[in-house]
């Protein structure tokens, strides 16, 4: 398995005169996912066990750089344990995994979990609650507090071979995907409405000819499918024509794609 330079579009392997095609690079596809995420599993190190990693599972939110918010009572192993040393990691998973769970996205934010300056805790507040309206129950009670997670360095797995290291600046600059809130509901119409527009786009836009072929993602610059073929199952990305950065712009572009290969 091979490393792709975090500065870099990621994407399926191609033959070296084939043209690249198009992805967000790991920096923003490692924002969007822990903008989709809810909760990550946070390994901290023991205290009773020293050198060892404890690990938590952890809800979390963001504030305007990706970096992850906690609310943790100090009765909490995990809060014991970066009052002693605030070094930890945060994984992310993708949320609607299926199949082989190595096959799909996650992210590792390494950094410090300290307490949020008093200054900021109202913000602090404001985000977490926007996410777990729930914790409005017990947010005020006296042994819990805010936590965050300043963010030193960041690793993305995008899949099978699709993998690197981001810069903590890279990953504190991006942001996540615009149409990450939408991509589910995208990739759910045309996988129930489009069986056939999405063969024909296969063939043209990727040179695939398949028996059926699945949209499993979508993103501001194109969408990955899922194709049975004669030899087998294989993916294959495919670009917008151009950037799509909403919804409606999404199904415009896909409805003229879709147009183009049929006039062909």
């Amino acid at each position: 398995m091979s490393s792709t330079p975090a500065g870099k579009h990621a994407g399926p392997r191609t033959a070296s005169n084939a043209p690249s095609i198009p992805e967000p690079a790991f920096a923003e596809r490692a924002r969007t996912l822990v903008h989709l995420g809810r909760i990550g599993s946070l390994s901290t190190l023991s205290r009773k066990q020293p050198g060892f990693p404890f690990g938590s599972v952890m809800p979390y939110g963001l504030d305007d750089r990706g970096r992850p918010i906690f609310l943790v009572s100090t009765m909490a192993m995990h809060t014991q344990n970066v009052q002693a040393d605030p070094r930890a990691s945060l994984l992310v998973t993708q949320l609607d995994a299926s199949g082989d769970p190595l096959g799909a996205s996650r992210v590792t934010l390494i950094g410090n979990v300290l307490p949020v300056p008093a200054p900021e805790v109202a913000e602090a507040r404001k985000l977490y609650l926007e996410r777990y309206a729930n914790s409005k129950y017990w947010v005020d009670f006296e042994d819990f507090s805010f936590y965050r997670m300043d963010v030193v360095d960041v690793y993305y797995v995008g899949g099978f071979g699709v993998m690197g290291w981001v810069p903590a600046a890279e990953y504190d600059r991006a942001e996540p995907d615009p149409l990450a809130d939408a991509a589910a509901g995208i990739v759910q119409h045309m996988n129930a409405d489009h069986a056939d527009s999405r063969v024909l786009l296969a063939r043209a836009f990727a040179g695939v000819e398949s028996e059926e072929a699945a949209m499993t993602s979508v993103d501001r610059l194109g969408f990955h499918v899922r194709l049975k073929t004669k030899d087998g199952m294989r993916g294959a990305r495919i670009a917008f024509l151009r950037e799509a950065r909403t919804a409606a712009e999404a199904r415009t572009v896909l409805v003229e794609m879709v147009a183009q290969v049929r006039q062909q």
